[in-house]
């Protein structure tokens, strides 16, 4: 743009004089100069000709006298110059090869860089030094380089890096913590020393420390608005949960400040609540839980509801879990909620209904586990029970606190792998993914309900008590009775052995239907309860067994 400027103004110039010489040329006249004694005459348009000529050449003098006068100056600047750029191009290819790991070739151009250019003027040679150094592996000579460079203002960011990766290395925790809260404090726009500095501080539990240089950080624009204020309310969180036992009032309202950052925070909104119980408020605290639970059904937020306040029977409970569910239909976590509290209250009807229920929207090991427990408290089924217990050895896990592949029974504001703030997430572990359902088919919920095996019967008929008639010389033939195999008759002694080829007969004063007997194998004492055994109400009627007394 400038260029085009100085283009416009040399042909303004150009027209302007022209214009000046062709007014002057249709305007004639003499113009004269009397000097001691002597009449200098002349036309007008020669004089101002003369005129321009000869500042033309004052110009031109003036320009040749200076060029004269400062050539020393302005040879040595070339030469200078042309040094200086040689030095640059050393020390460019000094810094690509450091960062090739060319050691040797960095320590080459590094010296050369050194002895055209002064260090003093140029800290990058400070920069190459150092890089140079870490990678020969002399540590002790980077350290030095990198303190250096912390003293001039121009490099202390640099050097104040440089000594940080050095004291991690070394495992000097406490001076990198200083390092990088010097950096951080200085320049809050740093990210590794914010980062550095913001782990630090919530490991040592100093949470205004952390949320002052988050604040700083926002302001400083490193971190983007939702991602500093998620960040916040995760700080102001782990503040108040440190605060609930002393300090309910400011552990209610640090939670209530997180939730106004993060409304489906669900560790602030359960703190809040027990800030809020704490106070005797148990209105607001329920209030509370509602809103998150609308946002993001968890079971924690369930529990947390249900049993808010003490001395609630069991059927209250239920009625709060089933209040739950109003708010959120047709959801996991709702359907689990209900199956549990009336399950507590011994309603096994809705227990297993609302179980069912989840168990077709979501095959987890807790649904199975729960549907275990509706039957061992309902029908006592062993075989029922290890049904609905194998398929949750088969299903995967429900979802847990996870931050860096730990898995956690509470949440924490940071990991405990890498110290990484809001590193917990609410998810299923890796580890436990269910497989791919083909579409179309049933579900692995429907699969495991229609698999269930009916349930076996635990109450036996009685079994009439055998009465011996008393023993006589002659063989008595006598009813016949069917034993059952779990109520084998008692031998008596006073009856003679039986023949080898004679069986025993028992009679009895009434002889039992042969309707009501049911004969069954042998299981342990007691009807089959295994879902692979045939169901003994269906099986054929084997021929009874007739025993003699003599």
């Amino acid at each position: 743009m400038t260029t085009i400027f100085k283009i416009l103004f040399f042909f303004a110039f150009i027209l302007a004089l022209g214009f000046g010489f062709s007014w002057i040329a249709d305007r004639p006249g003499d113009i004269w100069l009397e000097w001691e004694g002597q009449r200098y005459q002349t036309d007008l348009i020669v004089a101002v000709t003369a005129l321009v000529a000869i500042v033309a050449v004052v110009m031109l003098l003036w320009w040749l006298l200076r060029t004269l006068w400062t050539s020393p100056h302005s040879v040595r600047r070339f030469f200078r110059a042309r040094k200086r750029d040689r030095g640059y191009q050393a020390l460019s290819t000094g810094l690509i090869a450091a960062g090739a790991g060319n050691a040797i070739l960095a320590r080459k151009m590094s010296a050369r860089a050194r002895g055209l250019i002064r260090s003093d003027q140029e800290p990058l040679i400070r920069v190459l030094d150092a890089q140079a150094a870490l990678i020969e592996g002399r540590h002790d000579e980077a350290r030095r380089l990198f303190q250096e460079m912390s003293e001039d203002p121009e490099t202390r960011e640099l050097g104040l890096r440089g000594l940080y990766v050095e004291a991690n290395r070394l495992g000097a925790h406490e001076a990198a913590r200083q390092y990088a809260e010097t950096a951080a404090e200085a320049a809050p726009y740093l990210p590794w020393a914010a980062k550095a500095t913001l782990e630090y501080r919530c490991r040592a539990g100093h949470w205004d420390d952390a949320i002052r240089l988050l604040d700083q950080q926002k302001i400083a624009h490193v971190l983007e608005r939702h991602e500093a204020e998620r960040l916040k309310a995760v700080l102001l969180t782990a503040k108040a949960e440190d605060q609930l036992e002393a300090e309910p009032a400011a552990a209610r309202d640090s939670a209530l400040k997180a939730l106004k950052l993060a409304k489906d925070l669900v560790p602030a909104a359960i703190v809040a609540a027990k800030a809020y119980i704490r106070e005797d408020n148990l209105r607001k605290a329920s209030s509370t839980l509602e809103q998150v639970w609308k946002i993001e059904p968890h079971p924690e937020i369930a529990r947390a509801y249900v049993r808010a306040r003490i001395g609630d029977s069991a059927v209250d409970r239920l009625k709060k879990a089933e209040k739950l569910e109003a708010l959120k239909p047709n959801n996991y976590e709702s359907l689990l909620a209900v199956a549990e509290a009336a399950l507590d209250a011994q309603d096994f009807k809705k227990a297993r209904a609302k179980a069912e229920a989840a168990a077709r929207i979501a095959s987890r090991e807790r649904v199975y586990l729960l549907l275990a427990d509706i039957e061992e408290a309902e029908t006592g089924d062993q075989g029922r029970i290890r049904h609905w217990m194998g398929q949750a050895l088969k299903a995967p896990r429900d979802p847990a606190w996870v931050a860096d592949g730990h898995v956690s029974e509470r949440w924490m504001p940071i990991s405990p792998v890498t110290g990484r703030l809001d590193a917990f997430e609410w998810k299923t572990p890796f580890d436990q993914l269910a497989g791919p359902i083909e579409e179309g088919s049933l579900s692995e919920g429907e699969k495991a309900l229609a698999a269930l095996p009916p349930v076996a019967r635990t109450e036996m008929p009685p079994v009439p008590e055998p009465v011996i008639d008393t023993p006589s010389p002659q063989v008595v033939e006598a009813d016949s009775i069917v034993i059952e195999a779990d109520a084998p008759a008692q031998p008596n002694t006073q009856t003679k052995p039986a023949k080898p080829d004679t069986p025993p007969t028992v009679t009895t004063k009434e002889r039992a239907p042969a309707t009501d007997a049911v004969v069954v194998e042998p299981f342990f004492g007691r009807p089959p309860d295994d879902p692979g055994v045939k169901d003994p109400a269906l099986a054929s009627p084997e021929p009874k067994t007739r025993l003699k007394l003599f």
